[in-house]
């Protein structure tokens, strides 16, 4: 009797488990499924944002100095020299796609000028320089966090600000005048991405900034001078990268 009952038992339990099978096999055949898992949403996008401590090194020993009716004093014999500044940057970054981004640089610099060469020592004067920068950037992608870039684009510089030494003694500078100017800018740098929006940024350029400028030597009705100041600036920033 009670190999009787265990055998119904167990072939009731088969008969279950073979249900089940068919059960699901006619389901599968009817094209019922269970619900599929919710489609993974692309949460990239096209806007970053990045703040640097930026030091500004001109480069403007190629700048022009022509003193009128004084060519011991003129160029080649003499040029200008513009004062290394660190300043705050501040960049905005749309990406049209996740390689190819522009870039617009942002960030205000103020310089002492001084004379070099025959001039060595003179002092011209203060500038404050607001040169923003579009840039056209490719940015690599195949390096996980690490993200390096390189740019090309264009700076419009324009004076503000522009004050005179005064200075007493032999030789003084007045009335410094410098003009606004455009020209190419190159770039080079990178981001390591910590998460999905933030990251460290290195980045270095140079910007091409040549304006034209004027003064007086020894005040009003002095010694007319001008020429072209070649402040050509290197821009070496390190700063916090935010990906919206």
């Amino acid at each position: 009797m009670r190999r009787t009952i265990l055998t119904t038992v167990s072939l009731t339990v088969l008969a279950a488990a073979l249900s089940g099978v068919s059960g699901t096999a006619q389901a599968a055949d009817l094209g019922v499924y269970t619900k599929a898992p919710a489609p993974v949403v692309d949460t990239w996008s096209p806007w970053m944002i990045r703040v640097r401590a930026l030091a500004v090194l001109p480069d403007s020993n190629g700048s022009s100095v022509n003193v009128i009716g004084a060519p011991a004093l003129s160029s080649p014999n003499s040029s200008l020299s513009f004062s290394d500044q660190v300043v705050p940057e501040l960049d905005i970054s749309y990406f049209f796609s996740k390689n190819l981004a522009a870039e617009l640089i942002l960030g205000v610099t103020r310089h002492s000028i001084t004379g070099t060469g025959a001039i060595d020592g003179l002092a011209i004067g203060k500038t404050t320089l607001l040169p923003p920068t579009l840039m056209i950037q490719y940015h690599f992608t195949d390096f996980g966090a690490f993200k390096p870039y390189i740019g090309v684009g264009v700076n419009y510089t324009t004076a503000f600000n522009t004050k005179a030494a005064n200075a007493g003694g032999a030789i003084s500078t007045t009335g410094l005048g410098i003009g606004d100017s455009f020209g190419a800018a190159a770039q080079i740098g990178f981001d390591y991405m910590i998460d999905r929006h933030w990251g460290f940024n290195v980045d270095a350029k140079r910007l091409w900034v040549r304006p034209e400028y004027s003064a007086m030597l020894n005040g009003p009705g002095g010694i007319p001078v001008v020429g072209t100041a070649h402040i050509d600036p290197w821009l070496v920033g390190v700063g916090i990268t935010y990906r919206f």
